[in-house]
């Protein structure tokens, strides 16, 4: 039937073919990145439109305020990536939804970089398709920080390995090195990544002819000049980027098995719908998988060894240190097996097949705008996140005018509940500074005397014990200070949601005609209803 129907195609089907007899023009493959990204910037616009930026992209655009090599919690990429981006784009929702998309859809192009290495035509277009069925460049793009600025910087990196591998030039060792220190300073978990291009060159046959040349070192050069900024502030402070990152390793033998396990099954729950597509595909053909994998050539077995490492080396690291092991840590290399799997086989692939694949994808694209998109904003405006997007902007709105009728001043720095704080940061009108610095995030200490004689402010969540006791103990040690509670509601299109209480902390600017509350009345706080 698939042959059949690449040489007598139904009419519906014609545009499909002529559009991947441009993929070898070089028209084809950016229109589908293109709208890729258009249809799924769309699909969050509408799916949170009632609640604000998740956390991690507002704590990415937060760290990104202020340019450094490295930050406490972070290595400084996804920082650096929000502030270039903001600094063209306004700083709003939609915005930073679109560079989401935007790296997400980067990423796709330069696995297509990749594919390109090792096939022509249409399976080039099947290798994209099969990624985008998969969860890693949609729902975990959208939660922009340390793990999804990995998905583009990943596959560039792969390609610019395997170029300089098969050419040894000094152009692409000096490409090698800089894209690796680049994965390197968007997460460290880039190690396995860097770790498994060494391994990948060992075992190849070539390798005598790799390490002999000049290319390996070129490459390990460039990659330290680009990340000797980095390695510097490191060394001046304390490596505190590290000290975050072996936080993950308390675990003991049973809760390393245990993290395997699931990190394996989640890699695998990812892939299913492209794998179940694969084998409808493949058909009975799948039983020339073993010689087809015999058959592989030099750059795909080098491909191979670098998709090996990436999943070993993460397990044998999980069980000898009993760090912690989220699938969502290695979705970014998940495009490696995909390209293996379609490039690998030595069979032709029915165009037929193509076009159906096409036709899943953009179904489930168009059917997650146009359905899912609505029910998902409605719920989440009726039942809420549990880190509370949909009160964000009402909550640091509310702030910025309780602030101003108390000062007659802008805001100027803001803490308490991170979330919070991080969401007043970016959706009050005042833009103010995150205060509390980040190398003591999780401690909960007392703001400087210096932050509360400039005016400072603070948000929890009413409930959050944790963060009601903090501001006891800041009340305490202020001295001047007003507090209230507000009720604030979630809206969906003019429809009201749900309502949470927000308790909110005011230390006027050390002479600022405020007029503070007694210390009698610190906390019976009035309540306000959100206007």
């Amino acid at each position: 039937m698939a042959e059949r129907s690449d040489r007598a195609p139904a009419r519906w089907r014609r545009p499909f073919l002529h559009w991947l007899d441009g993929i070898e023009a070089g028209w084809a493959v950016p229109l589908l990145i293109a709208c890729f990204v258009v249809v799924w910037t769309l699909y969050l616009a509408v799916a949170y439109a009632g609640g604000g930026l998740h956390p991690d992209t507002l704590e990415a655009w937060t760290l990104g305020r202020n340019f450094a090599f490295g930050y406490h919690k972070h290595p400084p990429l996804m920082g650096w990536i929000a502030a270039s981006w903001t600094f063209v784009f306004p700083s709003s929702d939609w915005s930073l939804q679109l560079m989401a998309m935007v790296n997400a859809g980067l990423a796709l192009l330069f696995v297509d970089l990749v594919s390109r290495q090792f096939v022509t035509g249409h399976k080039r277009i099947l290798v994209l398709l099969l990624l985008m069925l998969t969860p890693a460049y949609q729902f975990h793009a959208q939660r922009f920080n340390a793990n999804s600025v990995l998905l583009a910087v990943w596959p560039l990196a792969t390609w610019c390995f395997l170029r300089a591998f098969e050419t040894r030039s000094a152009l692409w060792a000096v490409a090698a090195g800089c894209a690796t220190a680049l994965a390197m300073v968007g997460k460290y978990y880039s190690i396995f990544l860097v770790t498994s291009f060494v391994f990948a060159a060992l075992a190849h046959p070539a390798r005598r002819a790799y390490f002999t040349s000049a290319s390996p070192w070129i490459s390990i050069v460039s990659g330290l000049v680009v990340l000797s900024p980095h390695i510097y502030w490191l060394a001046t402070t304390g490596a505190s980027a590290f000290t975050y990152a072996l936080a993950h390793a308390n675990g003991n033998a049973a809760s390393s098995l245990g993290e395997v396990r699931n990190f394996l099954l989640g890699l695998a729950a990812a892939m299913s719908v492209s794998a179940v597509l694969w084998i409808f595909i493949a058909g009975t053909r799948l039983k020339q998988f073993p010689a087809d994998f015999a058959a592989m050539s030099p750059g795909l077995r080098l491909l191979f060894s670098v998709a090996i490492g990436t999943i070993v080396l993460p397990v044998l690291t999980s069980l000898a240190m009993g760090t912690d092991l989220p699938s969502l840590w290695a979705l970014q290399g998940l495009f490696l097996f995909v390209v293996l799997v379609v490039c690998g086989t030595r069979y032709p692939i029915e165009r037929f097949y193509t076009v159906n694949v096409t036709v899943i994808t953009a179904g489930v694209a168009l059917a997650a705008v146009l359905v899912a998109a609505p029910i998902h904003a409605v719920y989440r405006n009726d039942r809420g996140y549990e880190e509370g997007r949909n009160f964000y902007a009402q909550a640091a709105n509310e702030l910025t005018r309780e602030w101003r009728e108390l000062t007659g001043e802008p805001l100027s720095a803001v803490s308490g509940d991170d979330s919070l704080a991080f969401a007043t940061a970016f959706y009050s009108p005042d833009h103010p500074k995150y205060a509390r610095p980040f190398e003591y995030q999780y401690s909960w200490g007392l703001p400087r005397k210096t932050t509360l004689d400039r005016g400072w402010a603070a948000l929890c969540f009413r409930g959050q014990d944790y963060c009601g006791r903090w501001m006891e103990w800041v009340s305490g040690s202020a001295g001047h200070f007003v507090r209230r509670e507000l009720t604030v509601q979630a809206t969906l299109w003019g429809r009201p949601g749900l309502t949470r209480e927000v308790v909110i902390l005011m230390v006027p600017p050390r002479g600022n005609s405020a007029s503070p509350e007694s210390a009698a009345d610190d906390f019976s706080a009035s309540k306000r209803a959100a206007e």
